[in-house]
């Protein structure tokens, strides 16, 4: 079941993270296994993505894979068209993060809104990266989850290239190039896929 706006921002418990980032437990995997888990010990999180990324060298042909070899403007540097270029890449990475004893994984969906994907002129296919990246991640929590150590997936959401709060130009300070609903919209279509995709919880 898809969640709905209501149960996206009132789900589950929610508990402090790292720096400022909270989690929201809406778990498929079990409800009470990853609350559970953190009453015993500490959980581990796995690291960032995109200096993982950066190992592999990757160039423009590279991100645009063959899906997008045509495509009308540059897209190296979308480190979330990777879950649909180059998912092996993904996969790769988030196992060699359970390897070394990740509890937790993060999607790949850091700037996987539509609002970020702009930059890129890809919006149109956030949902689908989402979904993509969320299915990716079960798959390698997947290959490593057993009996008495459950692994998770974390549907990540980070900030946007835009701000409600800040005018863009110095000499109108009334001005936005983003709405507080635009924000609203973007980020529950990033939940919808990523509950699609099976993710545990969100990270936001």
């Amino acid at each position: 079941m898809i969640p709905t706006q209501k149960q996206i921002l009132l789900s589950g418990v929610t508990r402090s993270a790292p720096a400022d980032r909270v989690f929201y437990f809406f778990s498929m995997h079990s409800p009470a296994a990853l609350p559970d888990l953190l009453k015993q010990r500490i959980v581990i999180l796995d690291g960032a993505m995109g200096t993982m990324i950066q190992r592999h060298k990757l160039g423009e042909a590279d991100y645009r894979g063959t899906r997008f070899v045509d495509f009308a403007h540059d897209v190296k540097g979308n480190n979330e068209l990777l879950v649909l270029t180059q998912p092996r890449i993904i996969q790769e990475i988030h196992e060699q993060y359970l390897e070394a004893g990740a509890d937790v994984i993060e999607t790949n969906t850091f700037g996987a809104t539509r609002v970020a994907q702009a930059d890129y002129h890809m919006e149109d296919l956030a949902y689908e990266m989402n979904v993509a990246a969320a299915r990716l991640a079960k798959a390698a929590c997947a290959k490593f989850d057993k009996p008495g150590a459950p692994r998770f997936a974390a549907g990540a959401f980070g900030p946007t290239p835009k701000t409600a709060s800040i005018s863009p130009d110095v000499n109108d300070p009334a001005a936005r190039n983003v709405t507080f609903d635009e924000l609203v919209a973007a980020y529950l279509e990033q939940a919808r896929a990523l509950a699609e995709g099976g993710v545990d919880l969100f990270l936001v």
